[in-house]
């Protein structure tokens, strides 16, 4: 049976076509576009109509693509949104927008039922041998922190901090000066301490998301991006100290060169996001850590 699901992120909008089987899914089709639907919502808590109509044209791309598996499956195709609609204030004239054009009932999730399905889809498509597990899921508006094992989770929670939120609030030069890479740091450990959230010493750290999958393609010098090749790549803190190292004071120019496949719609707010990552193995007294390429889209279809 083939099912689709979106994501419609605050700065990605992520489509998914799988087979489901008794197996589990079998991925068919991944599509990433990233038309920042959140992009101020931080400063002014509203959607902008250009970011929402960006938005729109992925959706009706995505209808095209969908459509080829039959309209059963269009028909079926479930879509969510995440912490940029849930946190604006015209987040009704965005989903009546959706509805109107291409005909897609939006489901709102919370930031506990971000962390649930993040979690779900994570383990469903990596490999991880351990009794505590902790999936972490940095959005462009917040982070989502899921605690559990192989088969369960027992906590997962959301915080409101992502790389589009923290590089508007926080990395304002380009490059960014280490006084703002310094304050932002500091307001990562104190949202994260704040959380009180706790688990086992050896947690392993399983990282989703544009953040994690990125860093792992340009670690590996991957051209063309492959899918296959970034799931279950593991990363050290120190690897990722280098990165932000180097990504701290170059030019975007610089870094698009660097890997354009993987840079392009995601270069301004890259640093940002493995600033978030650094903090949260930090907090977790984490080494090293797993990319997984699923996430919330898989959950959703597994739930």
């Amino acid at each position: 049976m083939y099912r689709a699901s979106i994501d419609i992120g605050t700065n990605s909008v992520l489509l998914l076509i799988v087979e489901q089987t008794e197996k589990g899914l079998r991925v068919l089709e991944e599509v990433q576009r990233l038309p920042r639907l959140g992009s101020e919502v931080d400063s002014n808590g509203l959607l902008a109509k250009e970011s929402m109509y960006k938005v729109l044209e992925v959706l009706s791309e995505y209808v095209g693509i969908i459509q080829k598996y039959g309209d059963e499956v269009l028909t079926k195709t479930v879509v969510t949104a995440t912490s940029a609609v849930r946190d604006a204030a015209n987040k009704q004239e965005f989903l009546t927008l959706v509805k109107e054009a291409v005909g897609f009932q939006v489901v709102i999730l919370s930031g506990e039922d971000e962390a649930k399905y993040t979690y779900l889809g994570a383990i469903s498509q990596t490999k991880v041998e351990s009794d505590s597990i902790m999936i972490v899921d940095i959005g462009g508006g917040s982070t989502e922190l899921a605690v559990g094992n192989s088969t369960n989770l027992l906590r997962g929670i959301s915080i409101n901090m992502g790389c589009v939120r923290f590089n508007e609030r926080f990395l304002i030069h380009k490059p960014p000066l280490q006084e703002e890479i310094g304050e932002c740091r500091r307001s990562i450990e104190a949202l994260l301490h704040a959380t009180q959230l706790r688990f086992p010493s050896k947690t392993q750290i399983v990282a989703v998301s544009g953040t994690a999958t990125s860093l792992a393609a340009i670690d590996q010098q991957m051209f063309p991006y492959r899918s296959p090749d970034i799931n279950n790549y593991r990363l050290s803190i120190d690897k990722l100290t280098n990165i932000i190292r180097l990504f701290s004071i170059h030019t975007f120019e610089y870094l698009l060169e660097l890997h354009t496949e993987v840079m392009k719609g995601r270069v301004d707010v890259f640093l940002a996001g493995l600033l978030i990552l650094e903090g949260v193995l930090r907090y977790a007294r984490a080494e090293e850590f797993i990319v997984s390429t699923g996430g919330i889209r898989h959950g959703i279809l597994l739930n």
